[in-house]
């Protein structure tokens, strides 16, 4: 047998799992969570089954132990959900939304007999209303197929785990959802920061409105009747990785109280002593940061609990990193929300989409096949518009959370097209941010950093006239035969025999080959990676999070040399 399997030590199939509210930055007291126990069923019918033999965990994969389910759907196979609820009348006011955080790939929602939304793509999420379809008792049906659709964004996901492609996850996978609200309502937030104020845009119908924020100093208090205000914070408390402080605040109208949180912080590029620097509110920082996949032994792109990724980022910022970069995959916004609260800068990779070539994305770059700045151009036009609309609904449901301060667009050429075009788009729709147009290789003219990928040759960084990133490096590896996925397979990119030699072989890594160019123009380096992932075994922790595989005290020395001076 080559595969462990590696399950969960408890039971359950009688909780609520991930019932936290799921969106802290827009958050009502009207909220009813549907996770836990539903009907399922597969078929390859299209049309809905009347019987549903099966019990499934919502949200988690139907490929996942932890749906109870463990089932690998199959091309052209449906999966039917089916859930019934009833609605006090007291919860019930002038609209009701039901939520879908992430349904992989396309989805049919039916309400009572009724199909009342059809969407594609899984990472995002969406909504509908339902107040004109509710009944007293109601049976929500959720048809899903996925085939692995390369048009659509999908991420490692692969009919076959094997190296860095990992298990497909399919169906619902994020929370689902109901709320309820007025027609006079906050419909959505903008919130922009400086050092020391903030601008709110509110997206309402509301006339007469209230913010109310908590301060060290006090209650700031103000009446406001146009859809922006900007408010001036006394002695302002600056975020940080180290002090990650949030002020929370209320918009609070006869109609609708929205509870929120911001953070004063600002990101900009700048030359310090003549070298170009990325600023965290106007002091040059280094971004020490962990290629972070996201993956999980038990729930595949989706935690047991919001407790397990507090406890993977608590783990980071004890072994000395301040930043992740979330390698194609879209998190719940509960995750930047633990994020923003602990102080983890977060490099939010978009997904990619299309076809990858191992030989044209992979073998040539590596051997020194890197200029190719039109690469992709004659991708198909749905390929295109399926990635820039998912990117810019990324922008759009990130753009509150202070921990979010850099965005990679495209990596490695995978699914890359107009590389140029595609950044000056994102650039416009988020100008607070820092945009990786081509993390690796294939550059065009526009990026805001150098991005550059290096795993089997030695570091060498040439001076840049932008801010210069190791985006992806190390990968180094060492296997514990007790703790692993497969024990006849191996991927990374250097297998050491023994856990000494891997971490002397880390450690030297980044003394000999990272800090000596911080002076030359390197303001950031990921190393891959936090976890391993199925067969890939370069994590610094084993697939199941119970074996630390390095050195703590090593990792803190390798963090303090890691500084950018100003003098």
């Amino acid at each position: 047998m080559s595969k462990i399997k590696l399950t969960t030590d408890d039971n359950i199939l009688d909780e609520i799992p991930l019932s936290e509210y799921p969106r802290p930055q827009f958050k009502r007291d009207s909220y009813l969570c549907l996770n836990g126990k539903w009907d399922l069923c597969f078929s390859y019918d299209e049309k809905i089954p009347t019987d549903f033999d099966q019990k499934v965990i919502v949200p988690f994969p139907v490929e996942s132990d932890l749906s109870g389910v463990s089932h690998y759907l199959q091309k052209d196979e449906y999966i039917y959900y089916r859930k019934t609820f009833s609605l006090d009348s007291s919860f019930i006011k002038e609209i009701v939304e039901l939520h879908f955080d992430g349904i992989d790939q396309i989805s049919w929602i039916y309400l009572n007999g009724k199909l009342i939304k059809e969407h594609i793509g899984g990472y995002t999420p969406f909504s509908v209303y339902i107040q004109d379809y509710l009944k007293e008792s109601n049976t929500l049906i959720v048809k899903v197929k996925d085939n692995l659709d390369k048009s659509l964004c999908y991420g490692k996901q692969s009919q076959k785990s094997k190296g860095m492609w990992y298990t497909k996850t399919s169906g619902i996978y994020k929370s689902v959802w109901l709320e309820s609200y007025n027609k006079n309502h906050f419909s959505s937030l903008k919130i922009t920061p400086t050092l020391n104020n903030v601008t709110i845009n509110v997206d309402s119908n509301i006339k007469e409105k209230k913010i109310v924020i908590s301060t060290p100093e006090g209650t700031i208090e103000k009446e406001f009747f146009d859809n922006q205000i900007t408010i001036d914070i006394i002695n302002p408390i600056n975020w940080t990785s180290d002090n990650p402080y949030l002020y929370h605040f209320k918009l609070i109208s006869k109609d609708d109280i929205i509870e929120s949180y911001f953070a004063l912080r600002t990101i900009k590029i700048e030359k310090v002593n003549n070298v170009p620097r990325i600023l965290l509110n106007n002091k040059p920082i280094f971004f020490h940061g962990l290629l972070d996949q996201g993956y999980f032994p038990d729930g595949l792109l989706t935690p047991k609990s919001y407790q397990k990724y507090e406890d993977e980022l608590l783990n980071i910022k004890s072994l000395g990193f301040n930043t992740i970069r979330k390698h194609i995959k879209l998190e719940p916004l509960y995750f930047y929300y633990l994020c923003d609260k602990l102080g983890v800068f977060v490099f939010q990779d978009f997904i990619n989409n299309d076809k990858y070539s191992f030989f044209k994305e992979s073998v040539l770059p590596t051997i020194g096949f890197q200029n190719f700045a039109s690469y992709g151009k004659r991708r198909k036009q749905t390929i295109k518009d399926n990635f820039i609309n998912q990117g810019k609904e990324i922008i759009d449901l990130l753009y509150n959370h202070p921990c979010v301060i850099y965005y990679t667009i495209f990596n490695e050429g995978w699914g890359q097209f107009d590389a140029d075009k595609t950044y000056s788009l994102m650039k416009k729709l988020d100008p607070t941010r820092i945009f990786d147009a081509t993390s690796g290789w294939f550059n065009g003219k526009l990026s805001d950093v150098t991005s550059k990928h290096i795993y089997f040759k030695k570091v060498k960084i040439k001076k840049s006239n932008r801010p210069i990133i190791i985006s992806e490096f190390g990968g180094y590896v060492y296997k514990d035969l007790n703790h692993s996925f497969n024990l006849e397979k191996t991927f990374g990119y250097k297998i050491f025999k023994s856990k000494e030699e891997y971490q002397k072989a880390l450690y030297n890594l980044y003394i000999e080959q990272i800090v000596p160019f911080i002076n030359k123009g390197l303001c950031g380096a990921i190393y891959t990676q936090i976890t391993d992932v199925e067969d890939e075994t370069n994590g610094l922790l084993t697939f199941d999070r119970k074996v630390l595989k390095v050195n703590t005290n090593d990792m803190l020395e390798i963090s303090k040399q890691l500084k950018i001076t100003e003098s």
